[in-house]
């Protein structure tokens, strides 16, 4: 890395601090609405920005780069399905978490179901993403950063075994006081400013790498030479072959985006901190107009890079960062640097913010100490955040025995993902269908797919039938028994979900006009490229 790089990188990364710093350094942490859900004040580009960055990752950015190197433009189902998942979330989903106004998904499954159910949820959650997500985000991280900043010339050190532990422990305690420190709207702030750089960095990545594949004739003589060279490479439609096959994507693909952008707390947090629900809808809609981009700096540049390295011993998951390194400026080389730490950062202290959050509002007010103060609560959330922030460092190093990350985080996150969904829309949907039931699906959902995920024996049957149409399989069928519980041994009296009055409640006037237009646009998509 050379001296521009290095100076551009540390401008970014210290103007990001300074902006966040100068908007929340009169914010009042001592309630714990303010320190949870940013006084409920957040307008929609604040969401719409918190929500792509927080969703934006090394492993993502590497991961579906990656992906498109080897299964081409099928991959973006990723992010266009995401669309669809979006316009649910701000179409059902949203007006019913903030009619409630809750502070976590958890608190929202009380109400429905019972203190139990809601136990259950935050213990799942809580056990996912401190032994799961944080880990997997730090672990990736790291090594983003040791090959964009070539921390190992910069620092002089040789193991690379210490230098990951070295990086792993920066970003950790980085990202921690982030979180810890600032609460939800200095996350929000920073995301935002962050999520602004990525996106330019990431078409400008795609800018040089057209320019450079057409040796300068421009990007539509570059675009031309893909579609010529690569067609195969240059279709929506996965085959069954390839890692996101089609029929896939009305099954388990559509099932995980419903649950990551529609229940899961870590992302849907900063929909909870919405100043009404139009600024809420505005900002998911938002959220998956800027989805639909995503094909053009997650896909397209590991189609670019198998153009340009393929027969030269390039790994999928090296063509990135390799092509990142070839084709930007050193000038931008440190800009998009500075962006990807944001992105690192971003998503690990927005995980670790809502750990914290669920473990002091949904176990320590709930459950340790109900007459706590709001102070103590917010006290309560930094000291537990930071021994998860410790115990996720622990950990971290350990994924390096992991033969594919991304693969692992996938199907260990399926764990959790399906049995939380089932329950949640149950909850929603009917009025009847008791807590023991939701509590049974709970547990059930869990025990039924590690067993056939981890068990010899069983793992064939997932092998068979695809992982993402088991999951689908594994919904049904715990939708099923919840309904069919409900049916026999039904609530005493219909649940009747109750205005808690938070914010103001009128939709924005738009939101179906817009909800349409998304739908029809990814749809567009595909069909441009059958």
């Amino acid at each position: 890395m050379n001296a521009l790089t290095l100076v551009s990188f540390f401008f970014f990364t210290a103007l990001v601090a300074f902006i966040t710093w100068r908007m929340t350094r009169h914010d009042d942490h001592r309630h714990s609405s303010s320190y949870f859900l940013a006084g409920r004040s957040l307008t929609f580009p604040i969401i719409a920005g918190s929500l792509l960055m927080t969703n934006l990752s090394t492993e993502q950015m590497v991961g579906l780069n990656g992906a498109a190197f080897t299964d081409g433009l099928s991959v973006m189902a990723w992010e266009v399905v995401a669309v669809v998942t979006l316009v649910t979330m701000a179409m059902f989903f949203l007006p019913r978490f903030l009619k409630s106004g809750v502070t976590t998904v958890p608190e929202l499954l009380a109400l429905r179901f019972d203190r139990t159910t809601q136990l259950l949820a935050n213990i799942i959650f809580v056990v996912a993403y401190a032994a799961i997500l944080l880990p997997s985000i730090l672990y990736s991280g790291a090594l983003g950063l040791m090959g964009l900043l070539d921390l190992q010339t910069l620092t002089g050190i040789e193991s690379n075994a210490v230098l990951l532990v070295l990086t792993i422990v920066a970003v950790g305690v980085g990202g921690a006081i982030y979180a810890l420190f600032g609460g939800l709207r200095s996350i929000a702030i920073s995301d935002t400013i962050n999520g602004v750089g990525l996106l330019i960095g990431g078409l400008m990545i795609v800018y040089f790498g057209l320019n450079a594949i057409s040796d300068g004739h421009g990007i539509l003589a570059g675009w031309e030479t893909l579609k010529t060279s690569h067609p195969e490479k240059m279709r929506s439609w996965g085959t069954e072959e390839q890692s996101v096959p089609f029929s896939t994507l009305f099954t388990g693909v559509l099932l995980l985006n419903m649950f990551y952008w529609c229940t899961n707390q870590q992302i849907i947090q900063r929909t909870f901190a919405a100043k009404t629900l139009a600024e809420g809808q505005k900002g998911v809609l938002l959220t998956g107009l800027l989805k639909l981009l995503g094909p053009l700096y997650l896909v397209l540049p590991g189609i670019i890079a198998f153009h340009m390295y393929t027969g030269q011993g390039v790994k999928a998951d090296a063509a990135y960062g390799q092509l990142v390194h070839d084709v930007l400026p050193a000038p931008l080389t440190g800009f998009f640097a500075a962006a990807m730490v944001g992105a690192i950062l971003s998503s690990f202290n927005s995980a670790l913010n809502s750990t914290a959050t669920l473990f002091s509002l949904d176990v320590y007010k709930a459950r340790l100490k109900p007459d706590a103060t709001d102070a103590q609560v917010v006290r309560a959330s930094k000291w537990s955040g930071w021994l998860m922030a410790i115990a996720a460092m622990s950990i971290a190093p350990l994924m390096a025995s992991q033969e594919s990350l991304f693969v692992y985080v996938q199907k260990v996150n399926s764990l959790y993902y399906v049995p939380l969904l089932s329950v949640i829309v149950v909850g929603f949907l009917t009025r009847r269908v008791p807590a023991m039931a939701a509590n049974l699906a709970l547990v059930l959902g869990c025990v039924i797919i590690a067993a056939f995920y981890f068990v010899p024996p069983l793992t064939g049957v997932v092998d068979f039938v695809s992982n993402f149409h088991f999951i689908a399989i594994v919904m049904v069928l715990l939708v099923v028994m919840m309904l069919a519980i409900g049916k026999i041994m039904p609530r005493a009296e219909p649940w009747v979900q109750q205005d808690a009055g938070a914010i103001d409640m009128t939709p924005w006037s738009k939101a179906w006009p817009a909800s349409i237009a998304l739908l029809v646009l990814v749809v567009a998509i595909y069909l441009a490229f059958i």
